[in-house]
């Protein structure tokens, strides 16, 4: 597993910094495979969609 916002390991290293900025702003990275993720914010929200494992949304 990777971190969504930095794309190294999530078990290694302090990812504390991170989880604060991911509160306020859409992953960039795929969690399972660690490619860059195509990002689109809107008013409404924000959709992530890796080209291997799909969409992510959050509409708020």
């Amino acid at each position: 597993m990777y971190c969504d916002r930095c794309g190294e390991t999530a078990a290694e290293g302090d990812h504390a910094p991170c989880r604060a900025a991911r509160a306020m702003e859409p992953p960039r990275y795929c969690a399972i495979c660690r490619r860059r993720m195509i990002v689109q914010v809107t008013p409404l929200g924000w959709t992530a969609r890796c080209s291997q494992h799909g969409a992510l949304e959050n509409a708020s």
